[in-house]
């Protein structure tokens, strides 16, 4: 299922910023758009296929890899591109194959 974003959200990704913030955001959307395919681009919008379960998996691992993130932060990462019911059944069966770990704070956290 393709999913769309705006050409405004993308142009921000490329402006040149020097706030050690955004530059962290940029990051992190670059890692999700490099493991989804791109069907249709131009100057207004960009159209990408949505992960399926073992991308979403590997997009959840990639972010958590930088700092342990509760539900509403990974969901804020993936607006648009997955579910909060897509990311937290994901999140429980990287649990269960325990490449996760959910910490008494509530963040998950990757292990190994």
């Amino acid at each position: 299922m393709p999913f769309v974003m705006s050409r405004s959200r993308k142009a921000s990704k490329t402006s040149d910023r020097t706030d050690e913030t955004s530059s962290t955001s940029d990051v992190r959307l670059s890692k999700v758009e490099s493991r989804l395919q791109v069907i249709y681009d131009d100057k207004e919008v960009l159209v990408m296929t949505a992960p399926n379960e073992d991308e979403l998996k590997e997009i959840l691992l990639d972010l958590l890899e930088e700092r342990p993130m509760n539900l509403k932060e990974l969901h804020a990462h993936l607006s648009g591109i997955a579910s909060e019911d897509k990311i937290r059944k994901a999140l429980t069966e990287l649990t269960e194959q325990q490449k996760v770990a959910l910490m008494d704070d509530g963040k998950y956290v990757k292990l190994g």
